[in-house]
């Protein structure tokens, strides 16, 4: 196909700015490199019809942590490096709340919740210890002294079976994955951005002081600075990246008559996650029962993971309810040697911002903030 003079000289005009990525943090970005230079001419760039990685497919938590995931994370990254992560997640639900309509995403601060099995209950005592040593650190970064108690008493209210305690955090909440796209996509387009879906970026190069990215089209792109924002599938454009794909699988069920659940919920690390829907239940996760199986970018399903998560469903969640599952997709995350996430300028007007760990939704509005920043600079 030939291009008209007409779209040469508009849609595929050369741009200050092109962002490959349309997820939450190729959106964010966007939003702030406009919001910072509103003459700045930005387009974004997915190979999806829409955004597919993790942006539209995880479980729509808007949350940034449990206790016994932030306990490793201490041990394993240290105190300042976690306390860091977690006050850019925090800021960033905020932002969410800040910049959105929240019933435009459908957007609840309904409390989140972490389960502890009977079967590894370290006892009460313990168990205080650890979420007071959290509390503690966590002050600095959410700056409330109390972020997470045990709330042991609402275990039967919400129909729980083996499970001994129950930690609350009544600072997380949840949202609606595809509206918060839907609203993001629509903001910046209204500040003049320019997204083009169904193309694929194959690969770039400098030629003198622009960058030309080809397209699995007969059609290439030129701009003054490339974002890469494609988290987990950012290897096939920079591959010396530490970069490692996880897929997150997910079923969600039927209506449940009198189901007492309402809030995010979290199992083992984090390695579980539901949450309710109305009166159906989404459930995630179970990746750590096959991690080798769940480190790819297919956007399958799997009998193991399905099967040790309808195992989980019904020994754990909805014991004696009769239910069907009604759907089940899989999303993929974006994880390395460390969970912090990269934001770089890898050479001279090339830059990427990736490996959100599977808290995309919380990180993306300051990261994307962040990036834009160095963009600028």
């Amino acid at each position: 196909m030939q291009i008209s003079i007409w779209e040469k000289e508009s849609f595929y005009a050369p741009k200050d700015i092109i962002i490959v990525g349309s997820g939450l943090v190729g959106l964010w970005s966007a939003y702030y490199i406009k919001k910072q230079n509103p003459k700045c001419s930005v387009a974004i760039v997915d190979r999806g019809i829409i955004p597919t990685g993790a942006s539209t497919r995880n479980a729509g938590f808007a949350c940034f942590g449990s206790v016994t995931e932030l306990q490793e994370d201490f041990n394993k990254m240290g105190e300042d490096k976690t306390l860091e992560l977690v006050s850019m997640r925090y800021q960033g639900l905020q932002r969410i709340r800040k910049v959105l309509d929240e019933k435009q995403i459908d957007f609840e601060l309904c409390g989140g919740y972490e389960l502890i099995a009977a079967q590894s209950d370290p006892g009460m005592e313990a168990l205080e210890e650890m979420v007071a040593g959290v509390n503690k650190k966590l002050k600095r970064a959410v700056k409330t002294s109390q972020t997470f108690k045990v709330s042991d008493s609402k275990i039967s209210e919400f129909g729980f079976q083996h499970i001994a305690h129950l930690l609350e955090n009544k600072l997380e909440g949840y949202l609606h994955s595809g509206k918060l796209c839907q609203a993001l996509l629509q903001l910046v387009q209204s500040m003049g951005v320019i997204v083009f879906n169904g193309v694929e970026i194959t690969r770039f190069e400098k030629i003198l002081d622009k960058i030309v990215l080809y397209t699995n089209h007969q059609l290439r792109f030129t701009a003054s600075q490339i974002l890469i924002c494609t988290n987990a599938f950012a290897k096939e454009l920079l591959p010396k990246l530490d970069i490692v794909p996880a897929r997150g699988q997910v079923l969600v069920t039927s209506t449940i008559h009198g189901l007492k659940l309402n809030g995010t919920f979290h199992y083992d690390e984090g390695y579980y996650y539901f949450r309710n829907i109305g009166n159906r239940v989404l459930l995630g996760g179970a990746r750590n029962k096959a991690f080798e199986e769940e480190r790819t970018t297919a956007m399958d399903t799997t009998a193991t993971i399905q099967k040790e998560l309808e195992h989980f469903l019904a020994h754990y969640i909805l014991p004696g309810k009769e239910y069907a599952i009604t759907d089940r997709w899989s999303g993929i995350m974006s994880m390395g040697s460390e969970k912090m996430p990269i934001v770089q300028e890898l050479s001279p007007n090339i830059f990427c911002a990736v490996r959100m760990s599977g808290m995309g939704v919380a990180l993306a509005p300051i990261v994307g903030e962040k990036v834009a920043n160095m963009m600028k600079g």
